[in-house]
């Protein structure tokens, strides 16, 4: 008798499991009421767009410098978990974004869903983008309205089974996205607010600069906030950007404004990032650079050739 109740009892606890499995992984969009009532300023917008680094992934992978606007997308992401290929974001009707509604972006910014709910990857850094105010999403949005359209397929990503299946993205937003906004700290200073704004949201900074939790596949270790992390790219690593050993402590803020002005002394990727940077205002730099400069230390590995 015990031995024909265990295969009953065995089917009910995988039912049971997938249940909760289906219950914990379901996307969770925000709906219209989220949406403020807000005339969109496109000029945000494009700042935005630079701070945020979109032209970086979203160009075609023979983009000329000049065609930094043309977010036709495909540029490979080779990482240790595939190769994933940014898509299309040009406001194309067909291959790109033309027909996505303002909410349809928020929720992809936000909550890292496409239009028809399924679960985009967190190669694209919706985990930061959360953090970013309504209004400049949709400023962002309205910005990027204005660039030119182009018709180009997005190409498949290259991933294994199990990373195929996305619904298990919902078991890793559970745990990891908590779908807070920045808030402004109140004992630390606008200039601070601010860079603290533009590095942890648009700037998505911690995506390369912040250690992550279960050997990289979880969410970001608070232990180690910018203090450096192996490239997500799979060679060397990402910088230490905190006052502690082996990071910014010996640089003065002149010297770290001069960095993202000009790009000197930047490894390859980060020349990519200060080319987005440099169309920012000196303002939002000097912000950047104040709030990094006032985190809390965090002691890094000795710098090596092929750091960020």
């Amino acid at each position: 008798m015990r031995l024909r109740r265990w295969p009953a009892g065995l089917a009910a606890a995988v039912l049971v499991a997938g249940a909760a499995f289906w219950m914990l992984s379901a996307p969770r969009p925000l709906t219209a009421t989220a949406l403020p009532s807000h005339a969109a300023d496109p000029a945000n917008g494009e700042r935005m767009f630079w701070a945020g680094g979109c032209a970086s992934c979203h160009l075609a992978p023979d983009a000329k410098a000049s065609d930094r606007l043309l977010l036709a997308g495909g540029r490979p992401l080779v990482t240790p978990f595939g190769t994933f290929y940014p898509p299309n974001i040009s406001p194309d009707p067909g291959t790109g974004i033309g027909r996505w509604s303002s909410l349809d972006f928020v929720n992809a910014m936000k909550r890292g869903l496409a239009p028809d709910g399924t679960h985009l990857y967190p190669a694209f850094p919706y985990a930061s983008y959360q953090r970013m105010t309504v209004p400049d999403l949709l400023d962002l949005k309205a910005f990027l309205d204005t660039l030119p359209a182009v018709n180009q397929a997005n190409r498949p990503n290259e991933l294994a089974f199990p990373l195929t299946i996305r619904r298990g993205l919902g078991l890793w937003k559970f745990v990891f996205l908590d779908g807070q906004e920045f808030t402004l700290d109140p004992a630390k200073s606008d200039e601070v607010n601010r860079g603290a704004y533009l590095v942890e949201g648009p700037g998505h900074c911690n995506e390369c600069h912040t250690p992550r939790l279960l050997a990289g596949l979880g969410g970001f270790d608070p232990s180690r906030h910018l203090g450096g992390a192996p490239n997500p790219g799979g060679r060397g690593r990402a910088a230490n950007l905190t006052p502690g050993k082996n990071g910014i402590a010996e640089r003065s803020a002149s010297d770290l404004l001069d960095a993202l002005e000009m790009g000197t002394d930047f490894s390859r990727s980060m020349s990519e990032v200060q080319q987005n940077l440099e169309h920012l205002p000196e303002s939002d730099l000097r912000a950047i650079v104040a709030y990094l400069k006032q985190l809390a230390p965090v002691d890094g590995p000795p710098k090596k050739g092929g750091s960020d």
